[in-house]
């Protein structure tokens, strides 16, 4: 029985299969939003022009990295399960992030690997590259955008966004 293999239900009914699938996808969403978010300040912070919006982006910077951290550790955690949601007519499956992980622990915040920057580096604690060259706020809203996350606004609201996210990439010291 998948159930006692740790594989979920895979009973449409099951309200713990489905419970389980929205807390971790969940986790997952919000990790990814969250180191979105905790680039986005730092490389922001490059381009401040006055002490005052310095002041503020690096404030709100900290809290992104703890939620980043909070999250990251909380999507490690998911178990295998497999869910269908009839609402969007779709099937979410987990595997087990826990084999197969030779480098890491699957919910080690930190430090990891930075790959992305070069295989030559130790594992080290970055979250992800903060200069121009890597982050964008257009880069953050077209990747929150693709993952769904503003599904159902308004065209005005993108527009709106879209503006705010080419200005704050044009911004300059």
């Amino acid at each position: 029985m998948p159930g006692e293999e740790g594989l979920g239900s895979n009973d449409p009914n099951n309200p713990s299969d489905h419970i389980k699938a929205i807390a971790f996808t969940a986790g997952f969403h919000f990790a990814f939003i969250e180191q979105g978010g905790t680039s986005l300040y730092a490389a922001m912070a490059q381009k401040a022009s006055s002490l005052e919006a310095l002041q503020i982006i690096l404030s709100i910077g900290g809290s992104e990295i703890m939620h980043f951290q909070t999250w990251q550790d909380k999507a490690g955690n998911a178990t295998p399960v497999t869910d269908f949601d009839s609402v969007n007519n779709s099937t979410v499956t987990f595997t087990d992030l826990h084999t197969g992980q030779p480098e890491m622990q699957a919910n080690l915040i930190m430090p990891e690997p930075c790959d992305f920057i070069s295989t030559s580096l130790p594992a080290c604690s970055i979250i992800r590259p903060t200069g121009a060259a890597h982050v964008s706020a257009m880069g953050a809203v077209n990747a929150f955008t693709a993952d769904g996350l503003f599904r159902g606004q308004s065209p005005a609201f993108v527009n709106l966004l879209n503006s705010l996210a080419a200005a704050a990439d044009a911004a300059q010291r």
